[in-house]
């Protein structure tokens, strides 16, 4: 089942995704639910992986001008870390409109092409270091985003070197009324 078998995953195969399949996942994302059927988001894929190595670079040192955790840091600091893990392709869901679930909205898009990733053999994980970066105008320049757009949920997408661990769940707190 795609939803207990998905993982993030970070490491990948060199090997290109076609456009066929990045559409094939865009066309799951657009099928989530989204609050009064706005549908407000956008897609922005970037397979250059010169891009992808200047966003990795400008996303660390604007997160390391910000306090951080340790163990953050320790990577942040790392000048081979990749914050893309050097995936073949990135696709950012962006919301294009205003309005109270706009996050939420894409986030489901997010998960509906994650679970899709995972179901046709690709590999998939939400990079919240992108994320602050993305939201500034230095990032959305480096994509060439409109100004009014909001970066949500950037997702690397590509073919896994291998299967990720299953890892540990814990029990669901659970109250019940009435």
């Amino acid at each position: 089942m795609a939803i207990t078998g998905r993982r993030a995953v970070r490491e990948y195969a060199a090997q290109a995704v076609e456009e066929k399949s990045l559409r094939a996942l865009i066309d799951a994302a657009v099928h989530a639910p989204s609050a009064a059927n706005e549908q407000p988001w956008t897609f922005t894929v970037v397979r250059d992986q010169g891009v992808l190595d200047r966003i990795s670079r400008k996303a660390k040192s604007h997160m390391l001008a910000t306090p951080q955790p340790e163990h953050f840091r320790a990577h942040l600091i790392d000048p081979d870390f990749h914050i893309f893990y050097h995936a073949p392709a990135l696709i950012l869901i962006s919301a294009s409109a205003q309005g109270p679930w706009i996050v939420e909205d894409c986030a489901l898009a997010a998960e509906n092409l994650m679970l899709a990733a995972y179901a046709v053999g690709l590999g998939s994980c939400w990079i919240g270091f992108a994320q602050s970066f993305l939201n500034t105008p230095d990032g959305k320049n480096e994509l060439d985003l409109p100004a009014a757009w909001v970066p949500v949920a950037p997702i690397i997408v590509g073919y896994p070197k291998a299967a990720p661990y299953p890892v540990s769940r814990n029990e669901p707190e659970i109250r019940w009324v009435g």
